[in-house]
């Protein structure tokens, strides 16, 4: 009797959902379209507002290019590539309007350039406009503790949809990554979209860590130590994989700067027509104009490496293996010096510097580090211009453009043994050696004393393998290969 009435209970709910069926339906399909109706409408004002935009003084229409680079006064390698594309761009667009979207709002657009001047040697023939956008904090990783890359990418929609209001060109260039604005632009703006390429946000690499349980700067130990987190973050990733994916395929032009970007970015936005490599600009020339003869420091030698203050550049990795170099004393009567040069876009920045002068006084090694933080261009040419080592630690760094300044300045690099470093710069060149690769702590160490072991004539040969390698990162090479990259977005 019991059972009976249980079997009918059941089969009242499923009669009563089946009658909620088809209103529920109908429901989603009118919210639906309500949706589109309202999303094409906005898309119809902002079209509007592109054409009054577009419009010169004389009555022409002129094309609107921005990129959109919410930390472009950082001084990094990223924003090498935005001041070399725009340059690129304005010699053969020298009609368009250039806007840069930013979230710098604490200087000015003449500062700004000012400083890409300073830091890259680089100045612009024409003017650039700057939208200067108030939302950067939704995008800044301290925000989110947790779901870091979801939470960092819906921030960007957000500040994306700003900057869409404030500016609506004909040509939108994601320079900087943040994938989920693309088809906020394509879709709602109306424009031709292209990215550029630096890091993909989420890669099979991290994946892996998470399956394989591996502690690193995105992996907590609390999440490595319980199979049920593990097990959960890891779906979490997939599902966040296939979304950056969707998003992505949306590009009409995608460019990667390495061949390690390149095999992500292809399994994940499956857009293989349309993706080029365009290896980023290194100021090779400027590099190459420092001599090239046995580096001395008057006495010893000096270490550098070059590269922001992220986490994922892994800065404690040299100066633990710094700290093991000198407890090998492979040079007893000339000392070491390593000099940490890089840039701080931020307080969080900021305080990973004073994290890392903390672990060398921890480790006794503060007197022979030194910290060079937001130089200027000559004195970091200066820097490398006397150092016998050039020192890279990233694991799985995209490309690597510190590497190559090192090269051609004349260091012997020593890099981490994979992306980048790995596949594209620090490889043979015409059968010969061009530097170094290492993974741990006591793989550096021994490699740099190795290094400072050989013979002035050995590392000479060094140095000059590398230097003649790294011509194909060179500033013409870029704009060659950038502006063939982009030549669909203006059909």
């Amino acid at each position: 009797m019991a059972a009976a009435e249980r079997g009918w209970c059941v089969c009242e709910l499923l009669r009563f959902f089946y009658s909620l069926f088809f209103p529920g339906l109908i429901v989603c399909g009118t919210l639906c379209a309500c949706l589109i109706v309202v999303l094409w409408q906005v898309r119809l004002l902002l079209q509007r507002k592109k054409k009054s935009m577009s419009t010169s003084k004389n009555g022409k229409n002129q094309i609107v290019i921005a990129f959109f680079h919410p930390y472009c006064n950082a001084g990094g390698g990223g924003e090498r590539v935005l001041w070399c594309a725009l340059r690129a761009l304005q010699k053969k667009y020298p009609e368009a309007v250039y806007v840069v979207y930013t979230g710098d709002t604490n200087v000015s657009g003449q500062q700004i350039l000012e400083g890409a001047f300073r830091r890259f040697s680089i100045r612009l023939t024409y003017p650039v406009r700057f939208v200067f956008l108030r939302k950067r904090y939704l995008v800044e990783d301290s925000l989110y503790p947790h779901f870091t890359l979801l939470g960092q990418s819906l921030g960007s929609i957000f500040l994306g949809w700003e900057a869409l209001t404030q500016c609506v060109p004909d040509i939108y260039i994601d320079s900087m990554g943040y994938a989920f604005t693309l088809p906020l632009f394509k879709y709602i703006g109306g424009c031709q979209v292209g990215s550029y390429v630096h890091y993909p946000t989420i890669s099979t690499d991290m994946l892996s860590v998470v399956k394989n349980q591996n502690v690193g700067f995105n992996n907590a130990a609390f999440i490595t130590n319980s199979p049920f987190l593990s097990k959960a973050k890891l779906i979490y990733y997939h599902l966040f994989a296939f979304i950056y994916g969707l998003v992505g395929s949306c590009c009409d032009i995608v460019m990667v700067n390495s061949s390690w970007t390149l095999n992500h970015i292809l399994s994940l936005w499956k857009a293989g027509n349309c993706t080029n490599i365009v290896y980023p600009p290194c100021d090779v020339q400027t590099f190459l104009d420092i001599p090239l003869h046995e580096k001395k420091m008057t006495p010893g030698h000096l270490l550098v490496s070059v590269g922001q203050f992220r986490p994922e550049k892994n800065h404690p990795l040299q100066i633990r293996a710094f700290a093991k170099l000198l407890d090998k004393k492979v040079t007893k009567s000339s000392p070491l010096k390593l000099v940490i040069i890089g840039g701080c876009r931020n307080k969080e920045d900021e305080l990973r510097v004073n994290q890392l002068r903390k672990l060398a006084e921890d480790l006794g090694v503060h007197k022979d580090v030194e910290f060079k933080i937001n130089i200027p261009f000559d004195e970091l040419k200066n820097y490398l211009s006397k150092a016998t080592i050039g020192l890279h630690t990233m694991w799985n760094e995209h490309f690597g453009i510190g590497v190559v300044e090192c090269m051609a300045a004349g260091t012997v690099i020593l890099a981490h043994n994979s992306g980048g470093p790995k596949l594209d710069i620090v490889v043979p060149h015409e059968g010969e050696i061009t530097g170094f690769l290492a993974e741990s702590e006591e793989g550096y160490a021994e490699t740099m004393a190795r290094i400072l072991s050989m013979s002035a004539e050995e590392r000479f040969q060094i140095r000059k393998n590398a230097r003649a390698s790294v011509s194909r990162f060179s500033d013409q090479e870029f704009e060659v290969t950038f502006l063939l990259s982009v030549e669909k977005l203006f059909k």
